[in-house]
């Protein structure tokens, strides 16, 4: 979609396709002030976080999710830390250490960091440098995710059942919001993605929001529904993309994909801006096992009986050959291709 185009399209009125609702930094209170999105929508709770520790909890405990959203939380974190090189690498790893998996965040910290001890080194106010940079990060991911949306609307037809898991954020609200305003009617269809109910919660709210037409199933559902004819295309989004096209999201995204390849179904991938330029393949993933007691428990309340355990690996790998496409700001790109988007024209 051309610039001129995309100018047509009213704001967005969701909540979640503009970063700066869900997060930021308070210059009154001294504070990051978080969206709480494991309360989102039924309560709209506002968490003020005064250190790097509380920061740190809120990525840890899902009160801040996704991986834009919490490297970016982590990084206005970072301004929290005492005036000292000592205590900034201290906090940049504690800040490090709360979610493995998604690679914004590990290119978010050292570079808020390394402008934190370059200001330090010249005398100058140390934590509006990391301010300013984490702020431009939010107002150019948010650019990105526009940008995103409006080439994965060009992949959508007018009546499109689209499937989609877990949250895909500002880059999916765009994407049904664009293909809206180009006149198309498109059906979502949601897994309720256990066991914090991002899809369920966060996505269905999307969707109201947008109004679009959105149906909820269980995780188990998508092959069924594929079989039956029911879905067109499936679209989610990915934490880590390696270079020679592998991406990780939400476990049950893998599943999901070979369900899709079976039954001829499109799999097309948000991949914002493109692959993570550290990671060459797969093997470079570490995937975050979260404690396995969380699965034991529903919106709170414990669902399963006494005496079992669980097991929680929060993401999955899927392979290239199962992927149709991977959508950027810069275009749409095969996935054994996705290296190219460094070099792509913005």
């Amino acid at each position: 979609m051309n610039q001129a185009r995309q100018e047509t399209i009213p704001p967005n009125p969701a909540v979640l396709a503009d970063r700066f609702n869900t997060l930021r930094y308070d210059p009154e209170a001294d504070a990051v002030v978080l969206l709480n999105r494991a309360k989102y929508p039924h309560e709209r709770e506002y968490v003020f976080c005064r250190s790097v520790e509380e920061v740190a909890r809120a990525i840890e405990t899902m009160i801040v999710q996704g991986g834009p959203p919490l490297a970016y939380a982590a990084g206005l974190g970072l301004a929290l830390s005492d005036v000292n090189e000592s205590a900034y690498r201290a906090a940049a790893a504690r800040l490090l250490a709360t979610r493995p998996t998604a690679d914004d965040l590990h290119h978010i910290i050292p570079a808020a960091l390394q402008r934190a001890l370059q200001a330090l080194a010249a005398g100058e106010d140390a934590k509006a440098a990391i301010l300013h940079f984490v702020n431009g990060e939010i107002e150019r991911g948010n650019r990105v995710s526009r940008q995103c949306g409006a080439h994965a609307a060009e992949l959508l037809d007018d009546g499109d059942q689209v499937l989609t898991h877990c949250i895909a954020g500002a880059a999916l609200c765009w994407m049904l919001w664009i293909a809206k305003h180009q006149g198309k009617t498109i059906h979502l269809i949601a897994t309720e993605t256990r066991p914090y109910l991002q899809g369920a919660r966060l996505t269905a709210q999307c969707a109201v929001e947008l109004g679009v037409e959105c149906t909820l199933i269980t995780d188990g559902m998508p092959a069924h529904l594929m079989s039956q004819g029911m879905v067109d295309k499936f679209i989610c989004a990915a934490d880590r993309i390696t270079l020679d096209g592998h991406i990780t999201n939400k476990v049950g995204t893998f599943q999901m994909a070979i369900a899709a390849h079976y039954h001829g179904v499109p799999f097309y991938v948000l991949g914002y801006d493109g692959p993570d330029p550290d990671t060459e393949s797969a093997e470079g993933i570490e995937i975050e096992w979260r404690d396995g007691r969380e699965v034991l428990y529903c919106a709170g309340r414990r669902s399963a009986v006494e005496g079992v355990k669980a097991l929680y690996p929060a993401f999955d790998i899927t392979p290239p050959h199962l992927i149709s496409a991977i959508v950027t700001d810069r275009g749409v790109f095969p996935p054994h291709l996705i290296r190219m988007y460094a070099t792509a024209s913005e």
